[in-house]
């Protein structure tokens, strides 16, 4: 497979003639090669989405709606086609990205196009009525959209539908290690009869690509999701420029499971929270905490339930959890794991790669692994690993449940078991993180503020709040 940049409309090499190889997770073989573009072909992108910002951003809500809704039954004509190159690419099981992810992400489409139809305005009189103010939401320009390599399509989706759905049009810069799907989308775009120079679609090396739209002096605001430490380099490009910026970054989320919880419940979801797609979600439980006296009881549960996940191949109806993304991401994860060992941490399962027959047997799986006795120093307990890694530790009180998963530079996300409604409200308003989910995990409502807080992110969006990230509001006040 050839990966090319999509620029206003149509498929192209990058201006370097350069490429980067693409290797498939579940085999560890090359499958494609990746343009590799730069600030030349980023340039290139921005003029054209500048071009067409003018008709585009003057359509009416109802226009810009039903282009929308088009997008969205595109995608969902090729569900299952966009699926298979998802698994693949990512290495995720196939009923995950075809029952979840790829719905998502059309989802994302339908609901701005709904959202843009029903939006409201301010307006207030001066008390003598000489005057009146309203507020007025325009779009912005051309935005730079950076997406990661966990979840490709729909996390590049919840971008470009509230983005294009205000009026703007947009330059995205897909992860380099999982093009496929954005590098599809493409053309689905213009089956659905999006005008050419709307969406841009780069592929590339965040040093060069992402670095260049963090840069650029044409876009005025950046959406990013992904790592930190990247999060920060995209920041401090952005600065000179006084760019708006939205930046949802790493996470290590916390798991309270308190003595009245339904422990089978809670041990069952919480495999789920852990070892989803591998545990390469932002989202996952890295950090359960459970009150001392049902210790013991959770962990037996919850270990057992974790030693049965299937593990191989990602098309497999059977199979649980797939290949890492990369060869690096998998020697990230048994370095922590060693760091684990060494800091005196018992191993109660995993900790190891697992013995698959081929095709499989060189690709990047590792076991889902569970880890005790951990100090609360320990670099495990406090760095994101990104991966299927989770310790378990205990603590005595409420107080002493909130101290500990308050005790990270990182407010993503963090879930609460118990029955005590009472507590549930307590506990939720005092973690510092942007979203709790009380007895569940990743129940999501499209129209609710997502983000962190602290070195998890900058900003919100979903609904309303991405609407204002990707506008301007505008006062007006008239004399009367």
């Amino acid at each position: 497979m050839e990966i090319k940049n999509f620029i206003n409309g149509h498929y192209q090499e990058a201006k370097s003639k350069k490429t980067i190889p693409l290797y498939e997770p579940a085999t560890a073989k090359i499958v494609g090669q990746i343009a590799a573009s730069n600030k030349s072909d980023v340039d290139e992108a921005v003029q054209a989405a500048k071009a067409i910002y003018p008709w585009w951003s003057a359509r009416t809500p109802e226009q810009r709606s039903q282009a929308l809704f088009k997008i969205a039954e595109r995608l969902e004509q090729s569900l299952e086609e966009l699926a298979r190159a998802e698994s693949k690419d990512q290495g995720k099981p196939y009923h995950l990205a075809k029952e979840i992810e790829i719905p998502r992400a059309i989802a994302n489409f339908r609901y701005f196009a709904s959202l843009i139809l029903h939006t409201q305005e301010s307006a207030r009189p001066k008390a003598d009525a000489s005057a009146l103010s309203y507020t007025f939401r325009k779009p912005i320009g051309v935005a730079g959209l950076i997406s990661p390599w966990n979840l490709p399509l729909y996390l590049l989706t919840w971008k470009i539908a509230p983005a294009i759905a205000a009026g703007n049009t947009v330059v995205c810069k897909p992860s380099e290690i999982t093009p496929v799907t954005a590098y599809l989308l493409g053309d689905l775009l213009n089956e659905a009869g999006l005008p050419h120079g709307v969406v841009n679609i780069l592929f590339g090396l965040g040093s060069e690509v992402g670095q260049a739209i963090a840069e650029h002096p044409e876009i005025p605001l950046i959406s990013f999701t992904g790592g930190t430490s990247t999060g920060k380099k995209i920041l401090e490009a952005s600065v000179p420029k006084i760019k708006k910026t939205s930046l949802e970054l790493g996470g290590k989320n916390a798991a309270l499971i308190f003595s009245d919880s339904d422990l089978s419940e809670a041990a069952i979801q919480s495999v789920r929270s852990s070892f989803q797609n591998q545990g390469e979600i932002c989202l996952c439980s890295s950090r359960i905490y459970v009150q001392e006296e049902v210790l013991e009881k959770f962990l037996e549960k919850f270990v057992r339930t974790v030693s049965l996940l299937k593990i191989g191949d990602p098309e497999a109806k059977e199979t649980q959890m797939g290949a890492l993304v990369s060869k690096e991401h998998r020697e990230k994860i048994e370095s922590y794991v060693a760091l684990a060992v060494k800091d005196g941490g018992t191993i109660l399962c995993g900790g190891s790669r697992p013995k698959l027959e081929s095709p499989f047997s060189d690709g990047y799986f590792y076991q889902p692994t569970v880890i005790t006795g951990l100090p609360k120093n320990s670099r495990v307990l406090r760095e994101e690993i990104f991966g299927p890694v989770v310790t378990v530790s205990s603590f005595k009180t409420e107080e002493e449940a909130i101290e500990l998963a308050n005790d990270s530079e990182y407010g993503l996300s963090a879930t609460v078991w118990t029955k005590d409604l009472s507590r549930a409200h307590r506990v939720a308003q005092k973690l510092n993180v942007g979203t709790t989910w009380v007895n569940s995990w990743m129940v999501r409502d499209l129209s609710m503020p997502f983000g962190g807080l602290k070195q998890s992110g900058l900003g919100k969006e979903g609904g309303e709040y991405s609407l204002e990230f990707f506008t301007d509001t505008k006062t007006i006040c008239i004399k009367i």
